[in-house]
């Protein structure tokens, strides 16, 4: 069995990297809302976040191919601007991958800060602390399980995608053709062997990341107020 090629290996890895990154800039305010908020609407918020746990990829593919499309009002505008598309795109698959992967970033990091309380932070707001002040000072470090769990998962998640990525992305060889179609594409061509060499580098990824996960969480404390 030859060694397989690497390089959509190394574009997923660049794709979840960037897609987590956003996610932590988008979901921890969004968590943190969610978690403190008693507004009416919180449940419908929650439930559009949790939407593409239960939503097929295809059908969030779909949607998103067509709100991303050069003829949508977004896509259009980005088309005009920067003279590209964000259908069959990386930008286009980042944006897909963040919409696909929300969930594993807000819930773990909404479940965290839920159980922080409101004691040590009424603690901070008695020393004069501004809420800025005590979310980046208190709310945050005794939330750390939260983030670990957020950042990995999300990573992970998004090196798995197929469906989401597939229907946005397209095929494109260093562009868009990210580690599962390429692992799809071999085994439409037969070629057992790439598949199997690509897929067990998945799996074993897959491994690390849910011990990786559980070991850090073990080690970091539990404070709850």
């Amino acid at each position: 069995m030859s060694w397989p090629d690497l390089a959509p290996l190394w574009l997923s890895i660049q794709l979840a990297a960037v897609t987590t990154v956003l996610l932590l800039l988008v979901g921890t305010p969004l968590a943190w809302w969610l978690a403190t908020t008693r507004a009416k609407v919180r449940p419908f918020i929650e439930a559009i976040t949790a939407l593409p746990l239960v939503l097929p990829p295809t059908v969030l593919g779909f949607y998103l191919l067509i709100f991303l499309s050069p003829n949508s009002a977004i896509g259009g505008y980005w088309r005009d601007v920067t003279g590209t598309t964000l259908t069959f795109s990386f930008t286009g698959l980042v944006i897909a991958s963040a919409f696909y992967s929300l969930p594993f970033m807000v819930q773990p990091l909404q479940s965290a800060f839920e159980a922080v309380g409101r004691g040590p932070m009424e603690a901070a707001a008695s020393l004069r602390a501004s809420k800025l002040d005590s979310f980046f000072t208190v709310a945050v470090p005794l939330a750390r399980r939260g983030f670990i769990t957020g950042i990995v998962l999300s990573f992970a998640h998004t090196i798995g995608e197929f469906g989401v990525v597939l229907m946005v992305g397209g095929n494109i060889p260093g562009q868009t053709r990210v580690i599962s179609i390429a692992i799809y594409e071999q085994v439409e061509t037969l070629d057992y062997a790439q598949a199997h060499a690509l897929s067990l580098i998945l799996l074993i990824f897959s491994f690390v990341v849910l011990l990786a996960v559980y070991t850090l969480n073990r080690r970091a404390p539990v404070r709850v107020g």
